[in-house]
């Protein structure tokens, strides 16, 4: 497993590319299984996840042609299984995402029980309850879900999310443009990957309308034709190097991003001490050399403050004036990078699904162990604010959701290198 050398004291200063959303892209090419035509996924990042997902869909018979551009080509007609295994599924939460769209287009099929990051309990049971309601039969037996749509398909339902899921909301919503007649979902997930993966099925000929909203109207189509859609820009990657300039007391520009999809990030930002300016697609962030304030925050669903964003903020609160408290309500278990945060001398105590972060000059590099995604970026900004070195362990979890990090963070100013175990 590689590790990071990170040298720390330098402020980020220049401009980036943010790449296309991680989260976007996976369900975007599960949908791509609807169809009865070639489908082309631009602006694909280059992720061990999106990997993941392609050889999947190798595995069932589907061969998706790859171009330098990182565009995909998927062509659901050769399709020759229905069963994701789980050798693959095992690594990745979100190829349960294959689930509904098989169900709906191919009347069947059969998917390991889902991993993915240790950060919390988060069931399947809405997406299975879900396709119940639309009228598949489905049995959970040896590790696997599988399920079998009705005679003559599924059926449109009423459908009410007992908890927000964006995955759940996805899958459903997938399921339900090729139904027979009208779905309903209620307390549905409004982020902007759920939107994004409605646009990309209206552009595949679906009849939605709602998304952005906590109740989605969906009726079904006879078919799902070919389309050529764009992935949506990654919000969480975009939020993570605002958080590192802001931290480094740097100044960034981050290019092909959109500042309407992370508003509360930004309002906590300028609260930080941020000068925030955005464009169409472009924000900039300038400390002026200024030290960060602390804030305080709490987690929730889209539109409120981003749970995939507490650990950075918990990295900047760390080396910030006063004292911050952060609220997790969304997983159970999202704080275990303080412990390793600790070690390089913060001053962070957990309380519940609460830790109050009290600001010190400077942190110290020491060698630290990433627990999942989001921890992974939160040591890493760590590391740019400590003195000396910092070798983050287990970064294979940071490779599934950014893209080129270090080099990313090199043409910012970092002192970062990647190196074989």
């Amino acid at each position: 497993m590689d590790k990071l050398i990170i040298t720390g004291g330098n402020r980020l200063d220049g401009e980036i590319r943010i790449s296309g959303a991680k989260n976007s892209a996976l369900p975007i090419l599960a949908a791509t299984l609807l169809a009865d035509d070639a489908v082309t996924i631009c602006n694909l990042p280059h992720l061990h996840d999106i990997t993941t997902m392609i050889e999947l869909f190798g595995r069932m018979g589907v061969q998706p042609i790859l171009d330098e551009r990182m565009n995909v080509e998927v062509d659901p007609r050769s399709i020759t299984t229905l069963v994701a295994p789980y050798e693959l599924v095992k690594t990745m939460r979100a190829s349960i995402l294959v689930l509904g769209p098989m169900v709906a287009h191919f009347g069947q099929a059969e998917v390991a029980l889902p991993g993915g990051c240790a950060i919390g309990s988060r069931p399947v049971d809405l997406h299975i309850r879900g396709l119940q309601a639309m009228g598949a039969e489905i049995t959970v037996e040896g590790g696997y879900i599988k399920a079998k749509a009705p005679e003559g398909g599924l059926r449109g339902a009423h459908f009410f999310f007992d908890t927000v899921s964006v995955t759940g909301t996805e899958n459903i919503l997938m399921a339900a443009t090729l139904a027979k007649g009208r779905t309903v979902l209620e307390n549905a997930a409004r982020e902007p990957e759920v939107v994004d993966l409605a646009e990309c099925l209206i552009a595949m000929g679906a009849d939605i309308k709602g998304h952005g909203t906590d109740t989605i109207t969906i009726n079904g189509v006879e078919r799902l034709h070919g389309a050529r859609y764009s992935v949506m820009p990654d919000r969480i990657e975009t939020g993570t190097y605002l958080v590192a300039a802001a931290a480094t007391r740097g100044r960034v520009k981050l290019k092909e991003t959109d500042p309407t999809i992370l508003e509360s990030v930004l309002l906590k930002l300028e609260e930080a001490g941020a000068q925030i300016e955005t464009g169409k697609n472009w924000i900039s962030l300038d400390m002026k050399g200024n030290r960060p304030r602390a804030v305080s925050l709490r987690t929730a669903p889209y539109p409120a403050f981003p749970t995939d964003m507490q650990a950075q903020f918990i990295a900047m609160n760390a080396v910030a004036e006063g004292v911050g408290t952060v609220v997790e309500t969304i997983f159970e278990n999202r704080f275990m990078h303080v412990q390793e945060m600790n070690r390089m001398g913060s001053k962070i105590t957990i309380e519940g699904n609460t830790a109050i972060v009290t600001g010190v000059e400077t942190l110290k590099g020491a060698p630290v162990m990433a627990t999942d995604l989001r921890a992974s970026a939160s040591l890493i900004i760590a590391g740019l604010v400590a003195e000396g070195d910092t070798l983050v362990d287990r970064i294979y979890h940071v490779d599934r959701g950014y893209e080129c990090i270090e080099e990313k963070l090199q043409a910012l100013g970092a002192s970062i290198r990647r190196v074989p175990s």
